[in-house]
């Protein structure tokens, strides 16, 4: 089932909360397109990074090759990218800073750096450069990738940074607006005072450039995100009664946000033959699907049993890999 929601599209998120198994299912989707003959890139944007873990490879904020795959194509392979935080909210307050020297004139450039020192732990700068950066993998996977699979962090952080290529989408239009104003007033103003060049035409130029590669980077991931021909969230939860509240919880403002939840995983299933204590939980563990079944119809729902050992490198994921393809 789910290998063929991850040949048909070409991003996918895969969340739910803390400790259900997001990392080992992502990297299991991955593996099975990869063994299909895809090109893959699995992109953590978990604080808490597992992946490297996981895979028993060191990965770091760019793409590491984590496995090949010759017998399934020239080009099947799984990449692996772990967004690293501090580098990413360190390199984006980078990129403002050049800019705005080039724009503002010598004697506010100090101003500048304590407004960019005080900026990089303000509310919102971590998720804008973490968006920064699911921007930039959506669009390497549309050039070098046949999928990007997103292992996200636990819902909460998810549903924020969903929200916000909307969000900053409209906040650039609005400074677009607000600049398209002032170069207005600008112009006329220079028609009453003087004839000569403005030397501010320049920077409003250059400003005007930076905004428009910004809008047009986060209307591109908005307009991804919300087309489900192109990608799609797959909720990975326990069937216990806290996952299962949360999921319908994110379902219900994924679906307010556009995203397509095109299916549901439950993960470790506690089998009904192997004991009184794993028996009686696989009954308590159906009353829960019930409840998922009943609130989120129609969305494809798959069943992991609970496996043995962990899904840990490449033969361990192998395993969870065919059950994902089955």
């Amino acid at each position: 089932m789910l290998l063929e929601l991850a040949r048909g599209r070409r991003v996918l998120f895969v969340g739910g909360k803390g400790g259900v198994g997001k990392t080992s299912l992502a990297s299991a989707l991955a593996l099975a397109r990869a063994r299909a003959g895809g090109r893959v890139l699995v992109v953590s944007t978990d604080p808490a990074h597992n992946l490297g873990h996981l895979w028993n490879i060191t990965v770091g904020d760019e793409p590491t090759r984590l496995a090949s795959l010759p017998g399934a194509g020239a080009e099947a392979y799984v990449d692996g990218l772990e967004v690293d935080p501090g580098r990413t909210v360190d390199r984006h307050l980078a990129a403002v800073r050049r800019t705005m020297r080039r724009l503002l004139p010598e004697r506010l450039h100090g101003q500048a750096d304590r407004h960019l020192a005080l900026a990089r732990a303000a509310p919102g700068t971590h998720e804008s450069a973490v968006l920064e950066r699911v921007a930039e993998a959506v669009a390497l996977g549309d050039a070098a990738y046949d999928l990007v699979v997103f292992d996200t962090a636990p819902s909460g952080h998810t549903l924020r940074l969903m929200a916000l290529p909307e969000q900053l989408t409209a906040w650039t239009e609005t400074l677009l607006a607000n600049r398209d104003r002032s170069e207005r007033f600008r112009a006329a103003m220079r028609g009453i005072t003087s004839t000569r060049d403005d030397p501010g035409r320049k920077s409003d130029a250059e400003l005007r450039r930076v905004l428009l590669r910004r809008q047009d980077r986060f209307a591109l991931l908005r307009d991804t995100v919300t087309d489900p021909t192109r990608s799609g969230f797959v909720l990975v939860l326990a069937a216990e009664r806290l996952p299962v509240a949360e999921t319908l919880d994110v379902h219900a403002q994924l679906t307010d946000l556009g995203v397509d939840v095109a299916a549901l995983v439950v993960n470790r299933r506690s089998p009904a033959d192997a004991g009184g204590l794993l028996a009686a939980r696989r009954t308590q563990e159906d009353r829960q699907l019930e409840v998922v079944r009943d609130r989120i119809p129609g969305v494809p729902l798959l069943e992991i049993p609970l496996l043995p050992g962990e899904p840990v490198g490449v033969d361990g994921l192998g395993q969870l890999a065919d059950l994902v393809d089955g």
